[in-house]
């Protein structure tokens, strides 16, 4: 059993205020077997690269700030306590268009690493 406390990651430093930060919070090390983690601080205008990933499908929660989730090229406005689920080979990109952090949680299985960044 691993507990996530939301609350820990939203008090948490980014060393950069340009480049986002990206930390594995589940892994293989926590004897996950099909899934996999991350936390994410994304900077005033940072955005994550718009891509697609074939096999791998991702819940995102964001603990807070605000931003866009643009999925094969429509937007949607995504706050604090907002849940997404992209399914595997759907385009998306993450926009933090705010003057705040925008920081979320991401499972994602199967824990293999897809990205394809799409031109």
């Amino acid at each position: 059993m691993k507990l996530f406390k939301t609350s820990a990651y939203n008090k948490r430093e980014n060393p950069s205020t340009t480049e986002r930060l990206r930390e594995e919070i589940l892994s293989e090390s926590d004897d996950a077997k099909k899934m996999a983690g991350i936390f994410v601080i994304l900077p005033p205008g940072g955005k994550v690269p718009y891509h697609y990933h074939e096999n791998r499908e991702s819940l995102i929660l964001i603990i807070s700030g605000q931003g866009i989730e643009q999925v094969e090229n429509e937007e949607f406005t995504v706050a604090a306590g907002d849940v997404i689920y992209i399914p595997a080979k759907e385009k998306h990109m993450l926009i933090n268009n705010s003057t705040d952090d925008l920081r979320y949680l991401e499972y994602y299985t199967p824990m293999k690493k897809d990205f394809i960044v799409v031109d």
